[in-house]
């Protein structure tokens, strides 16, 4: 029985294409459990069916206790995770560790909590999303091609954090005797920064001085090609594993 379940438990084992039923439930289960979550942040709804969002959120929690239960329980399948210590190392596993904080938001919420922890809870209950990523291919990939690229990825982090300071620091120096409340240091500056760099550009925080907006401009200039490096790196990751993954499935054809 616990070799069957683990079958329809475990995507990786599961004979058919796609989801097994278990699993698509679970995926339609988590779907609404964040549609509720979603909803309950609206007062007008709350306030009216305050009573239906705790049954359903209950639910909810004894539908995912369960399943967390038997992915557990059968866990033991896989011979890393028999016994009680291979249990141990299953539950401190990332999708485990994923699955368990979904269950607490729940459990806090029950206790008298003030309003800004309530909102909280009700915020870390969106986590439930994130559950999704075991049965997505895309999740792996993405993973692969942030561990491929890891090296090139923190260069760039890097040259971005540099470039960010950088702008800060001579923002605070033109601009910090004209706007002390908006660049009369560098972390108040760091903002104007962030929004620049980002090409955002909120426009709430400016530069009035010549020197300051000449900075500014070169500024906004290297930080359209900062963000685009690592979109570009990702890309080429991206491309690089569907490749190998297709090669893999032609191989064993």
């Amino acid at each position: 029985m616990r070799a069957r379940l683990y079958e329809h438990i475990e995507s990786s084992s599961w004979p058919g294409r796609g989801l097994s039923p278990f699993n698509m439930v679970v995926c339609v289960l988590i779907l609404l459990s964040v549609m509720v979550a979603v909803l309950e942040t609206e007062p007008l709804l709350r306030h009216g069916h305050a009573v239906l969002f705790q049954t359903l959120e209950a639910t909810f929690f004894i539908l995912f206790s369960i399943e967390y239960g038997l992915r557990v329980w059968v866990a033991g399948e896989n011979p890393r995770y028999r016994g009680l210590t291979g249990r141990l190392r299953y539950m401190v596993s990332f999708w485990a560790l994923i699955d368990l904080i979904a269950l607490v938001p729940f459990l806090l919420s029950l206790g008298d909590v003030n309003a800004f922890l309530l909102r909280l809870m009700r915020v870390v209950r969106l986590l439930r999303v994130a559950r999704l990523g075991r049965f997505s291919q895309a999740i792996e990939a993405l993973g692969k091609a942030l561990y491929q690229r890891r090296q090139e990825l923190l260069l760039s982090g890097g040259a971005a954090f540099m470039l960010l300071l950088f702008s800060a620091a001579m923002l605070y120096v033109f601009e910090a005797e004209r706007q002390p409340e908006a660049f009369g240091s560098i972390p108040r500056a760091l903002w104007w920064s962030v929004a620049t760099l980002t090409t955002v550009g909120y426009g709430d925080v400016t530069p009035v001085t010549v020197l300051g907006r000449i900075f500014a401009g070169i500024t906004a200039f290297a930080g359209i090609g900062l963000v685009a490096l690592p979109a570009g790196i990702l890309a080429a990751a991206f491309s690089d594993v569907f490749q190998d993954e297709k090669k893999r499935e032609f191989s064993e054809e």
